[in-house]
């Protein structure tokens, strides 16, 4: 009888040790995603570098998660903004959070706001997704969009100058003057950054598109 009891005790433990593994992955499995706190817009307002200013960029934004059911969060654009006639001057940097940020799919973008602008990020094609969890074209693609407005250097900070050509006067024009962007797929360059790499050839909706781009920025939910 003990014989046989050590032994079934043996088969247990052993049965026990095999299925443990099994039960932790399935668990893993079964967590709940992280809600997406990340997109880049599947469509820019249509209307060039005018967005409305940081209050017409940052609605839509709102209206396209929203579409998506989750405009529960509070969505910002990531776009810095300069002094001028009245409006602060803005960082993009501080204006969305602390993080962490999650794309549609739940992958990590960063923990951060440090890690979002140093190489801890992860900013790639296959993960600066759109709102609808589809992957935006980016550079050997038909047609390339990958310049991404942000009126930003690398660290997120406004880049100096006047409004006109660092923000496109604010998000405001449709023609003259330029911004900087940057490329969600960070190719295209040997400098090749998710938020600085050139200055757009204009603000217009076909100077956007001409180089690369098509009016798409980066939102990210607040809270």
């Amino acid at each position: 009888m003990q014989t046989i009891t050590t032994r079934s005790l043996l088969a247990a433990a052993v049965l026990a040790a095999f299925a443990l593994p099994g039960a932790a992955q399935q668990q893993q499995q079964q967590a709940p995603q992280q809600p997406m706190s990340f997109f880049v817009t599947s469509a820019g307002p249509g209307d060039g570098a005018n967005l409305g200013g940081l209050a017409g960029a940052d609605a839509h934004c709102q209206s396209l998660a929203a579409a998506v059911g989750r405009g529960d969060s509070t969505w910002h654009a990531y776009l810095s903004q300069a002094g001028a006639a009245g409006a602060p001057q803005v960082h993009a940097r501080d204006r969305i959070g602390t993080g962490p940020w999650y794309n549609a799919r739940g992958a990590v973008i960063a923990y951060n706001v440090d890690d979002l602008h140093e190489d801890r990020n992860n900013v790639r094609k296959p993960t600066a997704l759109n709102e609808k969890g589809e992957e935006v074209n980016g550079f050997g693609d038909q047609p390339n969009q990958h310049d991404i407005l942000t009126g930003s250097d690398s660290r997120g900070m406004l880049i100096p100058g006047n409004a006109a050509n660092t923000t496109c006067g604010n998000w405001t024009s449709n023609g003259a003057g330029s911004t900087m962007v940057g490329h969600h797929d960070r190719l295209g360059g040997p400098n090749a950054s998710w938020n600085s790499v050139h200055a757009s050839r204009g603000c217009s909706q076909e100077d956007l598109v001409g180089t690369g781009g098509a009016g798409l920025f980066y939102c990210f939910a607040i809270d």
